[in-house]
């Protein structure tokens, strides 16, 4: 079988929509050797993952080639693909990023949608009004076109459904993983050089996430104020969010207990991960949360926000507090904290909860997705 997939975001988008299509395409290429995968990407140039695709025999990579196409790359994604799959005989089109092209209807293979979230209807204020009008006729075009949906979590699919109309028999809840790195071995000596060379303090919180409104990072640092004198660590790309935060450390004298690391590499995560006591995600609302999946199977105890997708993503055995009660994060990290014995379950069974989560779990369900007929 051959599977092509809007790769735009593997090659482009260092977290988030890349983290998920990097993950899924490297799994599905060494799930299921027997396929052959065809990458269609606006562009390659630059692109770490570029040289990771390189070595993997079953995959080939498209992107534009005709003067037009270079500089309409955008017209390209949305139009320009869809003769590239008939002409390369695709069996199946996966959009792994919420759209699949305008035209798709020309293209007589399998059609696959996965949708992440519809946040931009859930909370329009947080979106420029172009963005949206943009957002919501990409998503209905790609939903009414799809053969099947892939939905992100139950959370999502019931978005799908409500706001776009959606036959339920249409929309599959398939979960995301995280990079197979997160399941490797690791030695205390690897795990060391890591907290070296981002100056990591010997204990933490641990924070990842892109540093925006929606992410609420500021709850957790207002919690820091009723929380014993630990550090707080956060990774992710900063937004302008990020000085509203530190001015709000800054003014409360937190500041100096906060350890800001911009980007790091991924291949480092996990062990910045295992060196922390504690993850919190903190965020008002997201599709599925990734970062909640490598935090449970590089076994750190979680903290995450009430409702919305995070009882799926997070288990029953995390912790959960209302995303904008400072002081009942507070008492839930503190409770965890002074608990050795709570910490400890919250380690193994979250671990155990997330091989749910495995990519050849997921890969799996994929499979039969793409077979299905």
């Amino acid at each position: 079988m051959k599977v092509g997939y809007d790769a735009k975001r593997a090659f482009l988008n260092p977290s988030g929509l890349g983290n998920y299509s990097r993950t899924l395409i490297k799994a599905m290429s060494h799930y299921y050797p027997g396929n052959t995968y065809s990458l269609f990407t606006t562009k390659t140039e630059g692109s770490s993952f570029a040289t990771v695709v390189k070595g993997m025999k079953n995959v080939e990579v498209f992107e534009p080639q005709s003067f037009l196409d270079k500089k309409l790359r955008a017209r390209w994604r949305s139009y320009g693909i869809t003769e590239l799959l008939k002409e390369q005989q695709v069996d199946v089109y996966h959009g792994l990023s919420n759209e699949i092209p305008f035209n798709i209807s020309k293209f007589m293979g399998r059609k696959v949608l996965t949708i992440h979230d519809v946040i931009f209807l859930r909370y329009p204020e947080l979106y420029p009004f172009l963005d949206r009008k943009i957002y919501s006729r990409k998503f209905r075009s790609s939903c009414e076109h799809a053969d099947v949906i892939t939905a992100i979590s139950v959370q999502t699919k019931q978005d799908i459904e409500r706001f776009f109309f959606i036959p339920e028999e249409k929309v599959k809840v398939v979960y995301q993983s995280c990079d197979q790195s997160f399941y490797a071995a690791s030695t205390k000596e690897s795990d060391l050089a890591t907290r070296l060379k981002y100056d990591l303090p010997s204990e933490y919180i641990l924070y990842v996430g892109t540093i925006e409104e929606r992410k609420n990072l500021l709850t957790v640092v207002k919690a820091l104020e009723q929380v014993k004198d630990i550090p707080l660590v956060v990774v992710g790309r900063r937004r302008k969010y990020l000085a509203e935060v530190m001015k709000y450390a800054a003014q409360h004298k937190l500041d100096k207990r906060i350890k800001l690391v911009h980007e790091a590499e991924h291949s480092e995560m996990p062990a910045i991960y295992r060196g922390a006591q504690l993850f919190v995600f903190p965020s008002i609302f997201e599709g599925f949360g990734i970062p909640i999946i490598e935090a449970l199977v590089t076994k750190v105890p979680v903290i995450s926000s009430r409702g919305s997708c995070f009882p799926e993503t997070a288990g029953p055995d995390s912790v959960f507090f209302d995303p904008m009660n400072v002081k009942e994060l507070a008492e839930k990290i503190n409770g965890v904290l002074r608990s050795p014995a709570l910490m400890e379950n919250m380690r193994e069974k979250g671990a155990e909860y997330a091989r749910k989560f495995h990519p050849s779990v997921i890969t799996t369900q994929l499979e039969k997705i793409y077979e299905a007929r």
